[in-house]
């Protein structure tokens, strides 16, 4: 494998309303990242956009080519990755196999999405589709699998309802102190236990924000001083239809992808030090870290409640808020995800969410509910 590295980051902050056109804000992002990591445009050699529906949110086709005419980036390999709600780690994805390839030897990773530029109707309706057909027409949505899975969790490890709030509110404590982030005050757990229902006994503080925002990271195949190596990246799918998984709580593409990335990097789990989870819904942060074996199945509830998550845990989970309060820009949340790592593991990150002296981190970023998996692991080399 030839080794990549993140040498430059650089985003916009995650908001509830349009501020800019996709272009507009992955220029920004992009830009911030080259001057990050001391790249001009010339010497870029490939361009790789993850973006779910530009066409649907607004018209927009030909973001990649769009962008590297804004840029001035000439001559670079240039695509656009869709991977529903995993676009960005997959654009990231394609960036290391061009590297390892040699098609590439400096990689420009943006992921941008607008997601408030369609019409409410109008985008509930697109992302009501990322379910199988069937299921779809039967009017089952993200919210409603997500509320079955954190019911039958509940019940199957008589688990108080709270546990999914503390969630919530360890996200949102994070987020506070993350300028880039959606959301930044803290919630209390009253807060998040009496918010709104959504999908029972999901209620509004358990499920991401609708938000606009791009995330860039460029990777090279030489080190720099500051560089952070990207150790694996890997991704799997898993059945598409819920309904005809054979056990409603495992996530199979979460699970594969993870194994396969620490197989890869050579690390276990006791040697990864802060994670980004897919936390689109409370419950997802929960099964994902047992689907990913930090946890044995029915442990993560009291691994949260207990604190092990927090920022000086055990395994400080979602430093940067998460996709629940950073907010989840589709086709941004995975870059924005390798970046919150890259900051932790340069000791940038702002002091308030600093994790003590990283050499490991992961990012898990999912499409759908779990129809495919994106799971990347950087270390400090």
């Amino acid at each position: 494998m030839t080794d990549a590295f993140v040498t430059g980051v650089g985003m916009t902050r995650f908001e509830s309303e349009n501020n800019g056109s996709a272009l507009e804000l992955a220029e920004r992002a992009a830009w911030r990242a080259l001057s990050d990591a001391a790249v001009e445009p010339a010497d870029v050699t490939s361009v790789h956009v993850g973006n779910m529906a530009a066409e649907a949110f607004e018209g927009r086709t030909g973001l990649e080519n769009a962008l590297c005419g804004a840029l001035g980036v000439e001559g670079a390999i240039a695509d656009r990755i869709e991977n529903t709600s995993a676009s960005g780690a997959s654009a990231v994805l394609r960036a290391v196999h061009a590297l390892e390839a040699g098609a590439s030897s400096r990689a420009l990773v943006v992921g941008v999405e607008t997601m408030t530029a369609a019409e409410t109707e109008a985008a509930t309706e697109l992302i009501s589709r990322l379910v199988h057909d069937r299921e779809y027409a039967q009017g089952v949505t993200l919210p409603s699998f997500a509320g079955l899975a954190a019911d039958h969790y509940l019940r199957t490890y008589d688990v108080d309802p709270s546990a999914l709030a503390e969630v919530a509110v360890k996200n949102h404590r994070n987020a506070a102190a993350n300028p880039y982030a959606q959301f930044q005050e803290p919630i209390t757990l009253e807060e998040a236990r009496t918010s709104p229902p959504v999908a029972e006994p999901l209620r509004l503080y358990d499920c991401c924000p609708t938000s606009d925002g791009a995330a860039a990271i460029v990777l090279e195949t030489a080190p720099k001083a500051d560089g952070i190596r990207v150790a694996s990246i890997t991704g799997a799918t898993g059945t598409h239809a819920v309904a005809e998984r054979p056990n409603p709580l495992a996530i199979e593409s979460v699970e594969r992808a993870g194994r396969r990335a620490m197989v890869d990097a050579n690390v276990t789990q006791n040697d990864v030090d802060v994670a980004c989870i897919h936390d689109a819904f409370t419950i997802l942060e929960l099964l994902e870290l047992e689907e990913l074996g930090f946890y044995d199945p029915g442990d993560a509830w009291q691994a949260t409640v207990a604190g092990e998550t927090a920022l000086d845990g055990r395994l400080p989970v979602n430093p940067g808020g998460g996709l629940k309060a950073r907010g989840h820009p589709l086709g941004a949340t995975g870059v924005a995800q390798i970046i919150e790592l890259t900051w932790q593991l340069r000791g940038d990150a702002p002091e308030e969410r600093r994790v003590e002296d990283p050499q490991a981190g992961l990012a898990l970023n999912v499409a759908g509910f779990g129809n495919n998996a994106v799971c990347t692991i950087l270390q400090v080399p």
